[in-house]
């Protein structure tokens, strides 16, 4: 595709509001790449790799300041990554009808931003809830929050590969769910070094199968970058409340216009 100026602009703003609030980032691009024409298939791998690419940056910064919990990662990606190239074949073998495959993402791409923007609203009550009941057995280190944990890999591998939305909003917030004694910054550490390596097989598994314009991931990526850097310089200056509220409108109005 040519170079368009209006994909750069789009890279910006949803680095920036990454980088201010922390969420957002497949949730707004992949319906912004799709109100820009680009077909579904395209817009979910493109974004898939462009996600990849910039939470690398994150992973290296939250490593260093001790802030990712290696073995919960292992965890989550024993469920996401088998769960990813799974969802990846059953998406070849649609691949034969664009049309049925297109409606597939379209359908699961609106239940994923219905089911985010309500994670992003009521997020600060789940966290409440489960440091309130952080004593019970539930949340203890077992075999039982092991399994749980690989649970939760899987959904977000099927649900980040179809749709590339989940792995920021709704792993922080299953994350929270069922840790709740780890510090925020471990938690979102841990997501962040979850994403990577989920992002990258799903978005490589999607180029295969062609759904990728490296052209558009440039321009993307060439918005993203100080757009993300501002954001994060800006972060905690800006009303939390108010930015992730209004995200969650739109988020869930964008997510029930594609499932009516």
């Amino acid at each position: 595709m040519d170079f368009e100026i209006g994909l750069v602009i789009a890279g910006l703003v949803v680095g920036f509001i990454v980088g201010l609030t922390g969420v957002g980032g497949g949730s707004l691009m992949t319906p912004i790449l799709l109100w820009f024409g680009i077909s579904p298939t395209t817009a979910v791998g493109t974004d898939l790799l462009y996600a990849a690419i910039t939470k690398s940056g994150g992973v290296y910064v939250h490593n260093k300041k001790k802030n990712i919990n290696w073995t919960i990662t292992g965890w989550l990606s024993l469920g996401s990554i088998p769960a990813a190239l799974l969802t990846l074949y059953i998406l070849h073998v649609l691949n034969a009808d664009t049309t049925a495959l297109n409606n597939v993402i379209k359908f699961s791409l609106g239940w994923a931003l219905v089911i985010t923007s309500v994670a992003i609203i009521f997020k600060h009550k789940i966290m409440v809830f489960s440091q309130k009941h952080a004593g019970d057995k539930f949340h203890k280190e077992s075999k039982t929050q092991n399994v749980l944990t690989v649970g939760i890999g899987v959904l977000l591998g099927v649900t980040v590969t179809l749709t590339s939305i989940g792995a920021g909003a709704l792993g922080t917030v299953t994350l929270f769910f069922l840790y709740p004694l780890l510090p925020t910054p471990r938690l979102v550490g841990t997501e962040i070094a979850h994403a990577v390596p989920l992002t990258l097989v799903a978005g490589l598994g999607h180029a295969t199968m062609g759904n990728l314009d490296l052209v558009l991931l440039g321009q993307l990526l060439l918005g993203s970058l100080p757009g993300i850097y501002i954001g994060s310089m800006l972060s905690g200056k800006v009303p939390d409340l108010v930015l992730r509220n209004a995200l969650a409108l739109m988020l869930l109005t964008v997510g029930l216009k594609y499932i009516t």
